[in-house]
């Protein structure tokens, strides 16, 4: 029991709700936020977890990202990517690998437009056994001008390695 002195009596923390049973007894009844949050701690307990070689894979290929781009190779830098991307930008959404693509071939026709790609990856954060979160920064380097921003990935595992199955870049 907690006393509450703005009602002066005593009660039941707020999880939890006391059920007086007609035959006699008293059960308690857990709130549903506290179940939740029970379940989930539970099922983050079990299966395996996302390792540091895991965690490197992911910079891994991030770096060669970088380097794909500054080549001025586009298919390079979308083998990081899943075929279900969703791509998220001031400019608005776009789903699928091959409409990812050609956005970049458009706004990016040449090596010059492309400039020198540099990523600050600030966290990768595993998120269950499949899924990690990369946040960071982007700088685009070019003789024009800078361009530069942030992002957020969604990483997955995929038969074929860890993908970027979101990307909101800002």
């Amino acid at each position: 029991m907690i006393h509450n002195p703005e009602v002066g009596s005593s009660s039941l923390p707020r999880a939890t709700k006391a059920i007086l049973h007609p035959e006699g007894g008293l059960s308690f009844r857990v709130a549903p936020v506290c179940f939740a949050g029970a379940c989930i701690l539970l099922l983050s307990c079990g299966g395996p977890q996302r390792s540091a070689p895991d965690v490197i894979d992911i910079r891994v290929a991030m770096a060669a990202q970088e380097e794909a781009w500054d080549r001025g190779d586009i298919p390079g830098f979308m083998e990081a990517y899943s075929d279900t991307i969703c791509f998220i930008s001031s400019r608005g959404t776009r789903c699928g690998k091959s409409e990812v693509q050609a956005s970049y071939a458009r706004n990016y026709p040449d090596t010059a437009a492309m400039g020198d790609l540099t990523f600050v990856i600030h966290e990768v954060i595993p998120a269950g056994p499949d899924h990690a979160w990369c946040t960071g920064d982007w700088k685009l380097y070019r003789t024009a001008d800078t361009l530069g921003g942030g992002f957020s990935l969604l990483w997955t595992m995929e038969a074929q390695g860890w993908r970027i199955t979101r990307d909101h870049t800002y």
